[in-house]
């Protein structure tokens, strides 16, 4: 009888350990690692070190992809894939999404009067009147042009990429990579298509790869189910291609209305503008990096948005000197998933449904 009794014991105290262990692989999470942020931590300045921060910190989860509701998703998530060693951007791909346009046929009549985003010329360290004016609207859609709320003298660099010329965007990440500072580049779906290798190095480098559209149509010319389209489909090949979604958007040459800020927001993305820019588009026309450095350093002001193109070769030339004088005046770079605004229109206010494409 007690070598029974002592077996039953021996089975009972198995049946526990195995137990234990089931409850603890239960509790295992995903410890993958997100892709480095370049910009500089928000640590006392007074060590004068500059820390690198993760991006992986600042994600959301994914979108759910099913025709159930979901939990609303605060604007400017950013979605990787599991790591992928095997992948050159680093990360498995995500399933496509789809969706649903809200108010397609524009019931509620928001206007679809097209407006061009302009300002003028910041001076004296301070943003024109009008960016201010532009951020007072903006901020009923989430958008951002002007960072009235942060605390520091933090600019965000931010270009757009819409063809590549003379290989000058990867000189530009080559001066980022060295001055550690982080940006934005608003890639159109032909660029995204073309460039495969230095969207990849974007992604591995801690950089934000913005949407920009699919064909860089004015926005306020077409109907909210075909700016859903051109949204989701540079997404779409982000999301399959590279593992990855970073929700920021920028209006194809900043043309967009009431209606297109609305549909925008809709689909969880934030829409970005700029406080600081040139005319640096045309590569017909260069100024020298002289005047480039000269003219970006003039405009700046706390919470600039810059935008910069990056066919320039004047803004390849001028860009690390642009980051350095930019330092010594007190100015920090941060990346546009640092932004926080200044209500809750960051939040997504209604739920919307995604689901795989088949």
């Amino acid at each position: 009888m007690c070598r029974i009794s002592s077996n039953k014991r021996m089975r009972r105290l198995v049946l526990l350990l195995v137990c234990a262990l089931l409850l603890c692989c239960a509790g295992c999470v995903d410890d993958r690692q997100g892709v480095p942020n370049p910009g500089e931590s928000s640590a006392s300045s007074e060590s004068g070190s500059e820390q690198q921060s993760s991006v992986a910190a600042e994600q959301s989860t994914e979108v759910p992809l099913s025709n159930e509701a979901a939990e609303p998703q605060a604007l400017g998530a950013v979605l990787f894939g599991a790591a992928d060693s095997g992948r050159e951007s680093g990360f498995s791909p995500l399933p496509a999404v789809h969706y649903t346009v809200k108010d397609p046929d524009n019931s509620r009549r928001l206007s679809t009067a097209k407006k061009e985003h302009s300002h003028g010329p910041a001076s004296g360290g301070k943003a024109h009147y009008t960016v201010e004016a532009f951020q007072d609207t903006f901020d009923r859609y989430g958008a951002l042009t002007l960072d009235r709320t942060a605390q520091q003298k933090v600019l965000y660099l931010t270009f757009d990429c819409g063809w590549e010329y003379e290989n000058l965007t990867a000189k530009i990440l080559d001066t980022l990579k060295e001055k550690g500072a982080p940006a934005a580049f608003f890639c159109t779906l032909d660029h995204i298509e073309k460039q495969p290798d230095l969207i990849a190095r974007m992604i591995r480098e801690g950089h934000l790869v913005g949407n920009h559209s699919d064909t860089h149509p004015s926005f306020p010319s077409i109907s909210r189910t075909k700016m859903k389209e051109e949204i989701e489909a540079t997404e779409n090949h982000l999301r399959t291609q590279f593992g990855y979604c970073a929700k920021f958007f920028r209006f194809p040459s900043g043309e967009y209305s009431e209606s297109a800020l609305d549909l925008v927001r809709s689909l969880g993305y934030r829409s970005v503008f700029w406080s600081v820019a040139y005319n640096d588009w045309d590569v017909s026309k260069p100024q020298g990096a002289e005047t480039a450095k000269r003219t970006v350093l003039d405009r700046l002001h706390p919470g600039a948005v810059i935008l910069l193109h990056a066919v320039s070769k004047d803004n390849a030339a001028a860009l690390g000197e642009i980051i350095d004088a930019a330092r010594s005046q007190g100015y920090v770079f941060r990346a546009l998933t640092d932004y926080v605004p200044p209500t809750q229109t960051g939040e997504v206010s209604e739920i919307f449904t995604n689901s795989p494409t088949a």
